[in-house]
């Protein structure tokens, strides 16, 4: 069961972050055509700001769940390092108990926001991109790291009790 989730969390991790790069790569053509249309041409993109505003939001939600998996976010464990194994799963366990409640809390809110966005009728500064549909793909995108999280829950709890 928990090799199937894994794989799957994985698997739409994997996905998300397709779309995190996509975002990324938007971002830096947006940028290019900016730049060299200011200074070559006098010629700036309109909405440039905007668009790159909201790309580093998709950038970074759905490129998140990929970089948990892959250990790549900053963790301070040289104290933790130093106890013993099994005070290591419960101190673990009780960091993923607390990650997740987080998590799940910051999806929760971040569906909120987009309803309010979207009844609101909120939209960037210059060329008006609606944000509501940002907030609910930061939302859905975050939902990965929530299994992921999950499942370090559980391998640290088996840990903990020994298995």
């Amino acid at each position: 069961m928990l090799s199937k989730l894994e794989k799957f969390s994985r698997w739409l991790s994997g996905w998300f972050e397709w779309i995190g790069m996509a975002a990324l790569l938007l971002m830096m053509v947006i940028t290019f055509i900016d730049v060299v249309g200011g200074k070559l041409f006098t010629w700036r993109l309109a909405g440039s700001i905007d668009i790159v505003m909201v790309s580093q939001a998709v950038a970074i939600a759905f490129a998140a769940a990929m970089l948990l998996i892959l250990d790549k976010h900053v963790q301070i464990t040289f104290l933790v390092d130093r106890l013993p194994k099994r005070t290591q799963a419960v101190t673990k366990s009780i960091i993923h108990f607390l990650e997740l409640g987080l998590f799940i809390l910051i999806v929760w809110r971040l569906f909120v926001f987009g309803h309010y966005m979207q009844t609101g009728g909120e939209g960037t500064g210059t060329i008006r991109i609606p944000l509501y549909p940002f907030g609910y793909g930061m939302a859905i995108a975050l939902i990965p790291v929530c299994l992921v999280i999950i499942l370090r829950l559980v391998n640290s709890l088996a840990r903990a009790v020994g298995r």
